[in-house]
């Protein structure tokens, strides 16, 4: 049997990572992805293929479920490639997304659910009180609750303690393209809470990614930052590698920031040289 070389053992041990978990529900990707606004069945394919997801949300309410009344998304997503957390967006009061979920449950057989309660069609907020009334049920009902959620700390905290299996703070306004707005408060979320911390929401490109998950968050949920990209299918591989990188920067820890310049190479124990370059070994590389 051929000995992995040294690069290869150590390409082995600095990409090493534990799935994401979800109450015992296992994930390989920790890059989340939405399947709407996509131009079309065979693009949203091919965007969840290029993106290495392995965890799809499908909007429960906007979905064909009756295979009697034509094409449906549900035709275009292997599930026994991809587990499917239905969502309750579109629902605005805690009622309609219980319902909704449950409806989901019995369709698709799943106890997943994505919660979405929203307050207003404007800003597509989540309702605090009727994100928090919801969590409760669902979870007392046997339902693994992700929840879509603002992002304030104590809020989250609620949620946990009423059952959520994970939170899922917005990064941004659903679709904005604004990216992480509020990382100390993500930064706060994460120590308070002893669930998995999924930002949903917000991000635009890639850079967004990768900076949220340089937070130490679990993973990030997305779908228009791809399905609206220029070009879906490049943003879709773009996405899949920022997570990664974002995620293996956060592991490997990164710099202190300070505010003036620290020398790449030391002069200890180097021959003293003239001129102020040499003394100060700014210039080395």
């Amino acid at each position: 049997m051929t000995q992995p070389s040294s690069i290869e053992a150590a390409e082995a041990a600095a990409t090493r990572d534990d799935d994401l978990v979800v109450r015992g529900h296992r994930f390989a990707s920790r890059l989340l992805v939405g399947t709407g606004k996509y131009a079309s069945f065979e693009q949203t394919r091919l965007a969840l293929e290029l993106s290495g997801s392995d965890c799809v949300t499908v909007a429960v309410r906007r979905v064909n479920l009756d295979p009697s009344k034509g094409e449906s998304l549900l035709d275009h997503i292997d599930r026994s490639r991809y587990t499917i957390l239905p969502n309750t967006a579109g629902c605005f009061d805690a009622e309609s997304a219980i319902r909704t979920a449950q409806l989901s449950r019995d369709l698709l057989d799943t106890p997943l659910v994505k919660l979405e309660v929203l307050g207003d069609e404007k800003t597509l907020l989540p309702d605090p009180i009727g994100t928090l009334e919801a969590t409760r049920r669902l979870a007392d009902d046997g339902f693994c609750v992700f929840v879509y959620t603002s992002d304030d700390p104590r809020l989250a905290v609620r949620l946990a303690e009423a059952g959520a299996a994970c939170v899922m703070p917005a990064g941004s306004p659903i679709g904005s393209g604004q990216g992480v707005l509020n990382p100390n408060a993500i930064h706060i979320v994460r120590e308070l809470v002893d669930v998995p911390v999924i930002v949903d929401a917000g991000v635009g490109t890639a850079s967004d990614v990768a900076f949220a998950m340089e937070l130490g968050v679990e993973g990030v949920l997305l779908n228009t930052a791809i399905a609206s990209a220029d070009d879906p299918l490049r943003m879709a591989v773009a996405m899949r590698h920022a997570v990664v990188a974002g995620r293996q920067a956060y592991l490997a820890g990164r710099i202190p920031r300070r505010l003036y310049a620290n020398a790449s190479s030391p002069m200890d124990g180097r021959i003293a040289g003239s001129g102020t370059a040499s003394q100060s070994g700014a210039h080395d590389a």
